[in-house]
């Protein structure tokens, strides 16, 4: 188990700037879907492949997998290549760090990815932290007065220390 910084839990994210993320991302992932079930309809029409037909038109255990499998790709790819960042927290200004402050590793952004396919997960959040974030030991902070935190801590150790030219 990691440390926890002191300066991670106090820059975490609002559980409501935590919702938008989830909406925003929700919104970016229906779309992604959508636009590959068109594709695959076209591929079937084409090559008459069946897996382009169920991808467009499977039953509902199909289509739980289908889906669960790109949500994975989808947060697993944009945290893990975008800096812990995913569209919705590009824009409300929020990414995911290790709780010890450095950047997570591609194993805990795997373990956060496939977390998440965990039914209920979402309402793991009604406590303290959720589970995609406990079990990876990751968290999500704002970008902004994380690093503002840092800067100032820093500026305060550098006190009364001699400058050189």
């Amino acid at each position: 188990m990691k440390r926890i910084l002191n300066v991670v839990e106090y820059n975490k994210a609002s559980s409501g700037i935590r919702l938008a993320n989830y909406f925003l991302d929700f919104i970016m992932l229906y779309a992604i879907n959508y636009i590959l079930s068109i594709l695959a309809y076209f591929l079937y029409e084409v090559t008459s492949i069946e897996f382009f037909y169920y991808y467009s038109n499977g039953n509902i255990v199909w289509q739980l997998f289908i889906g669960n499998f790109n949500y994975f790709l989808y947060y697993f790819l944009m945290e893990n290549y975008l800096g812990g960042r995913t569209v919705a927290k590009y824009i409300t200004g929020t990414k995911v760090i290790s709780t010890d402050g450095t950047k997570p590793t591609t194993q805990q952004m795997m373990y956060r990815s496939l977390s998440r396919i965990v039914p209920f997960d979402g309402l793991s959040f009604l406590g303290v932290n959720g589970w995609h974030d406990s079990w990876s030991d990751t968290r999500v902070i704002n970008v902004k007065n994380y690093y503002a935190e840092i800067q100032a801590k820093s500026e305060i150790e550098d006190l009364g220390k001699k400058e050189f030219a």
